[in-house]
């Protein structure tokens, strides 16, 4: 039972929270874990607004960052005997639900856990529901896992940017 398990993660508590799911699932079972990170053009964008006024290259420092995360997750899943492989999803072909739908199907995974923020309202509508897509469109099964509490007073992900271009 569920020995390929792909887990999407952003960085974010409600991310954290779908890796330990995932990790407890894949010691259950004797599974193994593929932990997956999409930059896309939005996590680009709001990049380019963090770093504004660095002259150095943004799409490299995403790249950093989310190699960072793959592997502390990667750690995490060792300190519990689950074994786990990374990827980072970087050709910005397609949506982020689309290239993880696509990197499920390339690994033969068997089951995509994924944490979720349970946006409502204008924050669903801004910022879509990658959770609710991969559910719709994803060929194995799908495990939400929802947020922690902690995670709903925690500082949202989505930022409309700021500084001097965006009050033009």
């Amino acid at each position: 039972m569920y020995q390929r398990i792909l887990v999407p993660i952003d960085g974010s508590s409600t991310s954290a929270r779908g890796l330990a799911e995932a990790i407890e699932l894949a010691k259950l079972t004797g599974g193994c874990l593929r932990v997956a990170h999409v930059i896309d053009e939005l996590s680009f964008a709001l990049a380019m607004d963090a770093y504004a006024g660095y002259a150095g290259n943004w799409l490299e420092e995403l790249r950093g960052n989310a190699r960072k995360l793959l592997e502390d997750a990667r750690a995490k899943a060792a300190a519990e005997a689950v074994e786990a492989d990374i990827v980072l999803l970087d050709s910005f072909k397609g949506t982020v639900h689309d290239q993880l739908i696509a990197a499920a199907q390339a690994w033969k995974a068997e089951l995509i856990v994924i944490g979720t923020h349970g946006r409502r309202g204008i924050g669903r509508w801004v910022m879509g529901s990658s959770a609710e897509h991969i559910l719709r469109m994803s060929p194995v099964p799908v495990l939400l896992v929802r947020a922690p509490e902690s995670a709903k007073t925690e500082h949202e992900r989505f930022t409309l940017p700021s500084g001097e271009l965006a009050s033009q």
